[in-house]
């Protein structure tokens, strides 16, 4: 799907600051074609507005974000071409059913007409063929993650960026959107997702980069990140879990 030596994401020096305070601190990434990468961390580390910046969604202080070779900054239209993003907060036409926004977006996009059978495919898949009449208005936060995912997967881009996907969503469903996000890597496009779920990074991703305060603490191969314990045990070790005090109240 893409050159391969042409990294998929590149990241360098990126900075965001928001007022006084220093969100993303000059990080730099390389995220080659055809992989499936994970960026965990604690709350308020920074992932997501790492990956608002890699989809054009936040202008950042400093730094270059490049998206199958193409700036941000100077090539926006061919950057933001590649790229199917699901993201918290991202406004949806709330009067519309499921296949409605799809075939709003085909038209926004000006898809040909394999878009359909496309379409039809994710919504089954994704479950949301069982609520056909359903406006979007009316669904579940789960149900809003779904119809992101499609929407980001409609028009078969090179890249996926994907904010927090399994948040809110049903075990039966998870495993739908894993097994659709393994066929779509193997079919060689990209996957950069942040999770709290470590058992499915673990599984799934092969490299991680552990963010802490803006920064990448560490990045690697999943295995060589984990070592000798689990993905969640390192994470938990690297990031430096305070021991919880007992609360006598409770007792």
């Amino acid at each position: 799907m893409q050159n391969p030596c042409v990294p998929a994401i590149e990241v360098a020096d990126l900075t965001q600051r928001f007022s006084t305070a220093l969100a993303v601190d000059r990080l730099s990434l390389s995220i080659p074609p055809g992989m499936f990468y994970g960026i965990v961390g604690p709350n308020g580390a920074g992932k997501t507005t790492i990956l608002a910046a890699v989809c054009g969604l936040r202008r950042p202080t400093a730094g270059t974000v490049r998206v199958a070779g193409h700036d941000l900054r100077t090539a926006r239209e061919a950057a933001l071409a590649q790229l199917g993003v699901m993201m918290d907060g991202l406004s949806l036409p709330e009067r519309l059913t499921a296949a409605e926004i799809l075939r709003y977006s085909a038209g926004l996009r000006g898809l040909d007409d394999g878009w359909r059978a496309r379409a039809g495919d994710l919504l089954e898949i994704l479950g949301l063929d069982a609520v056909p009449r359903t406006l979007i208005v009316e669904y579940s936060t789960g149900m809003r993650k779904k119809i992101g995912l499609a929407l980001a997967l409609l028009h078969r881009p090179r890249v996926l960026v994907l904010d927090e996907p399994f948040e809110a969503i049903d075990p039966v469903s998870a495993r739908s959107i894993e097994h659709v996000l393994k066929q779509y890597v193997d079919a060689g496009g990209t996957v950069v997702l942040s999770s709290h779920i470590m058992d499915f990074v673990e599984r799934n991703c092969r490299r991680v980069a552990v963010v802490v305060g803006g920064r990448v603490l560490i990045e690697g191969p999943v295995e060589r990140v984990a070592g000798d314990s689990t993905l969640n045990e390192r994470f938990v070790e690297l990031v430096g879990a305070d021991p919880v005090r007992p609360l006598e109240w409770l007792s």
